[in-house]
């Protein structure tokens, strides 16, 4: 029989303790001792441990190994099968996380209710009652005879639950509410949030459930709990934007069954969260009349290019250290940006404020919008209109040059689809064939991309 046995580990050093300190003995950190249990297994017979022993897996060649094709079970939401990578795994577990309010439960129940046609699915909440749900469902128009719920906390009933009911995909809402008797802290914790975690995953992995978890954020908006967690997990989903905002994205931070930062848009409606198909309209407010400081730009979400719309506002400062504020872009990448522009641009913002932003609510962190910033201050700095049916990418080196960015053709072609005549781009990034309907200018320095734009 296995022996429980519950110790304390310091989450510093990893140094053990068979009780509670204030102060970890080895490190001398202060309140890093979590609780944790450690399973002591009694082996019995004379060559125990050896490899012959019932139940060791023997060893196996790479190539004797069936590289066996995944079979993924569609969600009913197509938005959410794109970030899932093309739908759901069985065996997975995904984390959700976001702000309260934003949509996580909304979106997961319009998901079992959706599968649960053809699946048998399970909803338990530990934050809510069943007629909390219910009224939900109601509210969102949902009605649905398949789906089961429960109203649980304790790890070691829900499990039980789980493997009489044998359902297909489970929804444990939330992961910080559940609990198990092992440990004597209290829901939430370190101790708790990882033991719990770990038997959620081991049960997922043994019957080939797919596992939904919802998590809370701090204030910083990460997950709260170890990070241990997103380590344990297959897939990690964050819900951005205000909960405030009528449109929410989802991304995705970590997939072992398809691709990271993926991005997912819906929209928040009376009747839950409906699909965003062409997300890029939504990211363009497209001007009656050209006005300084605006650029478009495609960048590449995932496997998608998407067209979002860079304003910039360059006025004259009245501090000793001017502003430099941005919103959906990288506060440092734009200061880097300034100093490229005075060293190789000869035009200096040292005595100017510069805000930056990216219309929707959208977060650009790739390389690839250096060249539409740049643009964008040039624009509102100079108090001169780009054309409207410009669209620009690019990476800014250092040295003035202006480098390529992947997959430059997907992006040309999202460009031309929404009725874009002209596209300043790297060099590199010519494409080989002409594009109908879209002229291509390829610079490779940032003067001649000044010359080009303006």
């Amino acid at each position: 029989m296995a022996k429980e046995k519950v110790l304390y580990s310091c989450t510093e050093c990893g140094a053990e303790a068979p009780k509670w300190m204030g102060q970890c003995g080895d490190c001398g950190a202060w309140n890093s001792l979590t609780e944790i249990t450690r399973v002591t297994t009694v082996k019995s017979g004379r060559f125990a441990g050896f490899a012959g022993d019932a139940g060791q897996q023997p060893i196996q060649k790479l190539d004797e190994v069936a590289p066996d094709d995944v079979q993924r079970q569609p969600t009913g939401i197509a938005e959410f099968d794109r970030v899932l990578g093309g739908g759901l795994v069985p065996g997975s577990v995904v984390l959700i996380g976001g702000d309260p309010g934003i949509g996580k439960s909304t979106l997961l129940l319009q998901t079992l209710v959706a599968m649960g046609r053809q699946h048998t699915a399970l909803y338990i909440t530990g934050e809510e009652s069943l007629q909390q749900v219910s009224l939900r469902a109601s509210r969102l128009g949902l009605a649905s005879s398949e789906l089961g719920l429960l109203a649980e906390t304790r790890v070691e009933y829900i499990l039980a639950t789980a493997r009489q009911e044998k359902p297909r995909v489970m929804v444990v809402d939330s992961i910080q509410t559940v609990y198990t008797e092992q440990l004597q802290s209290a829901p939430g914790s370190v101790a708790q949030v990882r033991e719990t975690a770990a038997q959620l995953v081991r049960f997922a992995k043994q019957s080939q459930t797919a596992v939904f978890l919802v998590g809370h954020v701090t204030k910083e908006g990460t997950l709260a709990g170890p990070r241990v967690l997103e380590h344990m997990v297959d897939t990690v989903l964050y819900f951005e934007g205000d909960s405030g905002n009528r449109y929410r994205m989802i991304r995705a931070f970590k997939n072992r069954f398809g691709a990271v930062n993926e991005l997912g848009v819906f929209a928040m409606t009376e009747t839950g969260l409906k699909e965003v198909s062409n997300p890029s309209a939504i990211f363009l407010s497209r001007h009656e009349e050209a006005v300084p400081g605006s650029v478009v730009m495609v960048t590449l979400e995932g496997s998608r290019p998407l067209l979002v719309e860079v304003q910039a506002l360059v006025d004259d400062s009245h501090l000793g250290n001017p502003r430099r504020v941005t919103t959906g872009l990288e506060q440092n990448r734009m200061a880097m940006l300034l100093a490229v522009l005075n060293r190789h641009g000869g035009v200096a913002t040292h005595d100017q404020d510069v805000f930056a932003n990216v219309v929707g609510g959208v977060r650009v962190t790739e390389t690839g919008a250096d060249l539409a910033v740049i643009l964008a201050m040039m624009s509102s700095l100079r108090n001169r209109t780009l054309p409207q049916d410009l669209v620009v990418f690019g990476e800014v080196g250092l040295a003035g040059e202006i480098r390529p960015v992947p997959n430059g053709q997907e992006r040309l072609m999202e460009a031309a689809k929404h009725g874009f005549r002209r596209a300043l781009v790297p060099k590199a990034n010519a494409p080989r064939k002409p594009i109908e309907g879209l002229e291509v200018m390829a610079v490779s320095r940032l003067d001649e991309a000044l010359s080009a734009g303006f």
